[in-house]
């Protein structure tokens, strides 16, 4: 996995790598993997996993054929959500004050 640091925002960089790692199932191997897993309950995880996923197949393509409704989106009450804000700035040293 690479993340390139832009104009040296290694926050932003941070950012996006936790987003990839989140997006991969990084963190989940890791707390998997940090005590010992039986064989037996091994086996039991990946097949509930499978069930999970043949399950989430199944519902999708349910929906696609019509079978049952699409679940409801949820829309933010009005005046909850938060402005959205586009600031281009421009320079090293824009927007730090002295």
């Amino acid at each position: 996995m690479q993340v390139f640091v832009r104009d040296n925002d290694v926050e932003q960089a941070l950012r996006v790598l936790k987003k990839r790692m989140q997006r991969e199932g990084v963190f989940r191997e890791m707390r998997r993997r940090r005590f010992y897993e039986k064989p037996s309950d091994r086996i039991t995880r990946k097949k509930a996993e499978a069930v999970r996923r043949s399950r989430k197949l199944a519902r999708k393509q349910a929906i696609r054929d019509g079978l049952i409704a699409a679940p409801a989106r949820k829309v933010p009450p009005e005046g909850k959500s938060k402005p959205r804000l586009s600031v281009n700035i421009v320079g090293s040293n824009a927007g730090r004050s002295a």
